[in-house]
């Protein structure tokens, strides 16, 4: 039946756009009406980076609430990922540090940037379709909210921050819990700060 819906939604919006764009801009108006994961990411400034910036991504110790069993360095892994696409020079912590420790460790490798992350809330509602059948859970979509800040290494400054909210779909709620949310904002983020357009920015 959710796939039925899904079709008709792109069924809807595929008469109002051109071939090139139609899968992007979809997926991106059916995260927006609720039907597949969306998010929403505040950044406090505008500023843009060089693609030979060499980034040090550290997660910090902070267990988030609402969800206490996510994997401990799951947000540096998931930045990681999307910002190796867009900055060749970058570098992960091992495990969760403490700002002090993450800062020393970037400066230690000769990092330009500190991408600072925190885990700071996440909300599993119903998990897979077979966890649901076998617990009381409750049906609902699952949300994570991250903060990040860029931190430049040499003086301290900091070069932005942001927060990002991210939510499942009604499509997709059986199909993941939140740190599965939390990559695909990461990587849109590593795009705007190259200054490329984002999933959120289309209209």
């Amino acid at each position: 039946m959710r796939y039925l819906m899904l079709t008709l939604v792109f069924a809807a919006l595929a008469g109002c756009m051109t071939p090139s764009d139609m899968a992007e801009r979809t997926g991106y108006y059916a995260g927006d009406a609720g039907f597949l994961d969306h998010s929403q990411t505040r950044r406090t400034g505008n500023w843009r980076l060089q693609s030979d910036s060499f980034i040090f991504i550290a997660q910090g110790p902070f267990v988030p609430p609402g969800h206490p069993y996510a994997r401990p360095n799951v947000v540096a892994e998931e930045a990681f990922k999307g910002f190796v696409e867009y900055f060749p020079m970058v570098r992960r912590a091992q495990g969760p540090l403490g700002l002090e420790g993450a800062m020393q460790e970037a400066r230690a490798v000769g990092a330009n940037y500190l991408l600072y992350t925190r885990f700071a809330y996440g909300e599993d509602n119903a998990g897979s379709y077979e966890q649901y059948e076998d617990t009381d859970n409750a049906i609902g979509r699952d949300r994570s909210v991250i903060q990040v800040m860029l931190i430049e290494t040499a003086n301290r400054y900091l070069v932005d921050s942001a927060t990002i909210r991210s939510r499942g779909g009604f499509l997709t709620f059986f199909d993941a819990s939140p740190d599965d949310l939390i990559g695909p904002p990461l990587e849109d983020y590593a795009r705007s700060l190259l200054g490329v357009k984002t999933h959120e920015e289309f209209q």
